[in-house]
């Protein structure tokens, strides 16, 4: 998940960098993601507002969910759906050991 560190409810709040920032950081993401699982494609998603289920509707944030062939939908994956190739703990080590390849 890419979040900016300032709170904002929409799109239009952001500045121009906090919104590159976010897509550079969704970038980087996107890349320790790759080295540490290698999935076959991201779905990438924004809730906005509280109807939208945004679970922090005061604050934007991106989803960066890794897909594989043959897995669950989108939906359910953000919608509590414990669909994950590997646990948790596991997942965690890998995510931060690629994060620090990609992110120097």
């Amino acid at each position: 998940m890419v979040v900016p560190y300032e709170h904002f409810g929409t799109l239009q709040e952001l500045s121009e960098d906090a919104m590159l920032e976010m897509m550079r950081m969704t970038r980087l993401a996107q890349v320790a993601l790759d080295r540490a699982f290698h999935p076959e494609g991201y779905n990438l998603g924004m809730n906005l507002g509280r109807a939208a289920g945004a679970g922090i509707a005061d604050h934007i944030h991106l989803h960066i969910v890794p897909r594989w062939n043959g897995d669950t939908n989108f939906m359910p994956v953000l919608g509590d759906t414990k669909v994950l190739p590997d646990a948790l703990e596991s997942s965690c080590i890998k995510i931060r050991q690629a994060w620090a390849e990609v992110n120097g």
